[in-house]
């Protein structure tokens, strides 16, 4: 619906509860970080989202694995907007 702004806030709220309350290495919680990291992208914040999703990828390397699915679609999503943010000078 486009109402990223909104978006944005539950989901920074959502990932700071899931922080504190599940710790900073739950799924849930690196599930709301890719989410934010997403919505910053969409906002065209793209070195805010860049350094979030490169965060997720580790705790998701190093909790889940190299080889999970959640693992693997996040470092395809990072390493596709880091190749974007080449192509236009970032």
């Amino acid at each position: 619906q486009g109402r990223w702004k909104e978006a944005e806030e539950l989901q920074a709220k959502e990932l700071k509860i899931c922080s504190r309350v599940l710790g900073e290495e739950h799924p849930s919680t690196l599930t709301s970080m890719n989410n934010l990291a997403h919505t910053w992208k969409s906002q065209s914040r793209n070195e805010d989202a860049i350094l979030l999703m490169r965060k997720c990828c580790q705790l998701l390397n190093q909790i889940l694995g190299p080889r999970h699915p959640h693992t693997e679609a996040s470092l395809k999503t990072l390493s596709e907007w880091l190749i974007e943010n080449l192509e236009i000078g970032l």
